[in-house]
């Protein structure tokens, strides 16, 4: 079956995803991206206000900053196909550069010299009642992006590795007590985050516990003026403020003895699940899923296959940092693909730098 063949493939449309099609773009390369089927823009999408990417004073939601990158990325030609990735795999080429074939959900198949994997990872959820209705209205998982909103409020924090340590101590610059609930009576964190926890009058560890639940309720709202007038519709205005977290039901797994803790916000810091199945035998991975790389570039162990974002980071999981490796993939992919380009490709590179 004859395929055309892309310059690149990006597959995966979060931040880093989208920046590395700027770049590509204005490169002049017209980069197709498979965003995904059910939630193009990755978990920017999930978020309510992000306070802290550049250029939003006044903050930004989570899917308005998404919907400005892939305007910005289809403005420099980049086309989307809004489907999933269930493999790549490397084909014969007469080509020096490769040649990588990838197939859809829907069985279709897309070839390219060079493909981009920017598919981020999943937060790993405690799959409890509560924990999605309450999503972003207490539920987090980040606390470097929410810790803020709980000012001199309690907070609890799931988890017992160094993830899950380093947000309770962060999260004690805002909250008015941290509770760090595990599961077991031993941590995995290492032993001096364990001992800074302790050391803090803020932080309670509570071990051998599972927390069952996670109830919301709703407050009357302070706006309760006229009815919003619309020409031909009118919208009462809610009495009532969606629910917010404001307690969690907890078990003993040694005693099991139930008990509800009252807080604000529900940490969860169980781990993360990258989304990078599809590339299993291709390119190299660690024992979590992880994407390898060399050094500080995006270069995988496959020739031509680069991976930026939260596949490749499990440190700083950052919008802004997945936006930086983004644009070093956008650049490492290139000279791959000025094989067959030249004099166009050497301007493009100098313009897309500028």
């Amino acid at each position: 079956m004859f395929h055309v063949k892309h310059n690149v493939i990006i597959i995966g449309s979060g931040p880093a995803g989208y920046t590395a099609a700027i770049y590509l773009g204005r490169a002049g390369l017209n980069p197709v991206m498979v965003t995904g089927a059910l939630s193009p823009g990755g978990q920017l999408v999930n978020t309510t206000e992000v306070e802290n990417f550049p250029g939003f004073p006044e903050g930004i939601l989570g899917p308005d900053l998404m919907d400005r990158m892939k305007e910005q990325a289809k403005r420099f030609g980049t086309t989307y196909i809004a489907d999933d990735v269930s493999s790549i795999e490397a084909c014969e080429s007469d080509s020096v550069k490769p040649t990588y074939r990838v197939t859809l959900s829907d069985d279709s198949q897309l070839e390219a010299s060079s493909l981009i994997i920017a598919t981020g990872s999943s937060f790993r959820k405690l799959g409890v009642p509560g924990e999605q209705e309450l999503s972003g209205h207490g539920v987090s998982y980040c606390a470097t992006c929410d810790g803020f909103f709980f000012r001199n409020k309690p907070i609890v924090v799931v988890g017992g590795g160094d993830s899950a340590f380093e947000e309770a101590l962060f999260l004690t610059r805002f909250g008015s007590s941290v509770t760090l609930i595990h599961r077991r009576d031993s941590f995995r964190a290492s032993q001096i985050m364990v001992d800074r926890a302790k050391a803090n009058p803020t932080i309670t560890l509570m071990t051998n516990t599972v927390v069952t639940s996670i109830t919301g309720t709703s407050s009357p709202t302070q706006n309760t003026g006229a009815p919003i007038a619309i020409p031909g519709l009118t919208l009462k205005r809610p009495a009532v403020a969606p629910a917010s977290v404001s307690s969690i039901a907890v078990r003993n797994v040694v005693t099991g003895e139930e008990s509800t803790l009252d807080t604000n916000a529900v940490f969860v810091a169980i781990g993360h699940t990258p989304a990078t199945d599809f590339a299993a035998g291709v390119v190299d991975r660690d024992d979590d899923g992880y994407v390898v790389v060399q050094g500080a570039s995006t270069v995988t162990s496959a020739p031509g296959i680069f991976a930026a974002g939260d596949c490749v980071d499990r440190t700083y999981r950052q919008a802004i940092s997945a936006a930086g490796m983004g644009c070093r993939a956008a650049l490492d992919t290139q000279p791959i693909l000025r094989t067959d380009c030249g004099d166009l490709m050497m301007a493009c590179c100098s313009d897309c730098c500028l």
